[in-house]
């Protein structure tokens, strides 16, 4: 088998990790230190996490899509082919270097989303996004950590507080969607996000989709209107 090869790396903004992109062969994985957040043949899970987000949101005429973390950009490419010419989606990622590598070595693997005139990346946290917007979204897709707590930045547990989940609600317009991805279940976050007045669904994904894998989480919580 060949050896992993290191491509680049990168400190997380305001933070002592560091970010590595690794290839072997056609593959890729994205890592922080030594947990490996992203596999480029593993992918099935973030697809969904735009398949069942959209499933909800493609029948408005101009849908607002708010995208938390590119990866390598399978979440931005689904949400893409399920939504038409007049929607827009911005994508909140704080790490130039994700950006850079997602037109660089990253490009093809998912059709090289970051070209289509539909999407705007901001080199923000997604917090300072939320924090800032008010009905502005009709979908968010948050997947930035490996479930609801903070991996890549301690700073991302407020994202999953109470006061984080208020101001995803506040970010949503009437009716928005909210989804989460995680690595694994988490059997106290549907319970808050339900007390923050969200309609949860969870669902079990499989890690590569039909291919099968190792299962992940994904919660989908509607905002009553």
């Amino acid at each position: 088998m060949l050896p992993w090869q290191l491509v680049d790396s990168a400190q997380v903004t305001g933070e002592n990790e560091q970010l590595r992109l690794y290839r072997r062969g056609g593959e890729f994985s994205l890592r922080l230190n030594a947990s490996e957040l992203m596999n480029s043949r593993a992918h099935g899970s973030e697809d969904a996490l735009a398949e069942l987000a959209c499933a909800r949101i493609a029948p408005l005429p101009c849908p607002r899509v708010l995208i938390g973390g590119l990866g390598m950009g399978y979440t931005l490419a689904a949400t893409l082919s399920r939504l038409g010419a007049e929607s827009r989606v911005v994508v909140a990622e704080l790490v130039p270097a994700v950006v850079a590598w997602n037109r660089g070595p990253l490009a093809a693997l998912a059709g090289n989303p970051l070209a289509d005139d539909r999407v705007t990346v901001r080199e923000v946290d997604v917090a300072h996004v939320l924090r800032a917007e008010r009905q502005a979204y009709d979908a968010i897709l948050l997947d930035v950590d490996n479930g609801p707590r903070g991996l890549t930045r301690q700073g991302n547990d407020w994202l999953y507080t109470p006061a984080g989940l208020d101001a995803v609600f506040r970010a949503l317009r009437p009716a928005g969607v909210f989804a989460l991805w995680s690595a694994s279940p988490d059997r106290t976050f549907a319970p808050l996000l339900r007390r923050r007045g969200f309609a949860v669904a969870e669902q079990r994904i499989r890690a590569r989709g039909c291919s099968g894998g190792g299962y992940h989480t994904i919660w989908i919580a509607g905002r009553a209107a």
